[in-house]
């Protein structure tokens, strides 16, 4: 590993974490009404308090800046290619679609629409899952973890800091997993490194009490650059092909990495179902929701999910570079006693 570049690596991240504060502290000044609906407007909110949602902006200000020095530093193993042409018209797409949005309040049918069209520019590009023999059945699970993902992380922004901190550690395993597996000049390692400074910036004006969201226009973003580089890090990760059921780790590394927004997802989903509602229509019914409804502080809340988020990611990183069958199963039944928890949370009520 490049000594030089480790040290370009480390200046890029407090530049863009720099970047962050001032794109978000000069947004809070002079962009007070972006994603604040009309009063009249029927939505449900778990901060009553009308803030602005620009956080989003500052994430694709510096998702460009980290794109074009991946691109175009001497050191970066990327290339301007069909891959990563496929990664920017794509991650546009999405904040473009977010940002419209929190402007103008869209159907539920366009951002669909926007979803599943940002899948397939993935899939055109080079971005599929590829596990399976069959190419089709790849391409499908490809649109819905894409379109599965964008919903899970909007849906997780029910609380300050969460979605921000959340991010930021599977981001971080990114990160780590490519400079252990000597990708350290790598598109993954330079994309992550600026998105974790973008998040660190966001997070001094999202940590509760919150000042800002990050609103659709950073959910949609962040929601579709963190399935793309799911993909390209746990789906297709091929580190561990010498295990007899190599597809299995890969979806218990999905699970893993991505536990919490999938937790989250799935609980609403099922509970809301189960009440006969629509999993599409908002609530205060998130497994954060019914941890606070419980007793438990939005603050320390945060640092739960930072602690369960932590303990997955490690079990996800050893499994790609110390597997054994031991620890195979002890990540298993890990991340099924949290989702079960997290699930049976929001069905067992308090006296």
């Amino acid at each position: 590993m490049n000594i030089n570049f480790n040290s370009i690596l480390t200046l890029l991240f407090f530049s863009c974490f720099i970047f962050s504060l001032l794109v978000n502290y000069i947004l809070l000044r002079f962009a007070q009404t972006l994603g604040i609906r009309n009063k009249d407007s029927q939505q449900v909110r778990w901060n009553p308090k009308a803030k602005p949602s620009v956080g989003g902006i500052s994430f694709y200000l510096i998702f460009l800046f980290t794109f074009i020095f991946s691109i175009l530093s001497p050191h970066s193993t990327a290339n301007y290619n069909l891959p990563m042409i496929g990664i920017l018209i794509a991650t546009t797409l999405a904040f473009l679609m977010g940002l419209a949005d929190d402007a103008f309040n869209t159907q539920p049918i366009l951002k669909f629409l926007t979803q599943l069209v940002c899948a397939l520019i993935l899939i055109f590009s080079g971005h599929a899952i590829s596990i399976f023999q069959n190419q089709l059945i790849n391409y499908f699970v490809t649109i819905i973890w894409v379109v599965g993902i964008m919903n899970s992380i909007n849906m997780l922004d029910n609380m300050d800091g969460i979605t921000s901190i959340v991010s930021m550690v599977i981001c971080f395993f990114m990160v780590l997993l490519n400079i252990s597996l000597q990708n350290t000049t790598s598109y993954t390692t330079i994309l992550n490194l600026g998105m974790i400074g973008a998040l660190c910036g966001f997070l001094v004006f999202n940590f509760h009490p919150s000042k800002m969201f990050m609103g659709d226009t950073g959910s949609q973003f962040l929601g579709l650059f963190l399935a793309i580089m799911g993909i390209d890090n746990c789906w297709n990760n091929t580190s561990a092909l010498n295990t007899n059921n190599f597809q299995i780790l890969n979806i218990v590394l999905v699970g893993l990495v991505f536990i919490l927004p999938l937790t989250d997802t799935l609980t609403v989903t099922i509970n809301r179902l189960r009440a006969g509602g629509s999993p599409f229509v908002g609530g205060k019914d998130h497994t954060t929701h019914n941890l606070f409804f419980k007793g438990v502080t939005e603050k320390r809340i945060a640092i739960l999910f930072l602690i369960i988020n932590l303990i997955s990611i490690i079990f996800a990183y050893n499994l790609i570079l110390n597997y054994s069958t031991v620890l195979f199963y002890s990540a298993l039944a890990f991340a099924i006693v949290v989702s079960l928890s997290l699930y049976l949370n929001t069905i067992i009520k308090k006296r």
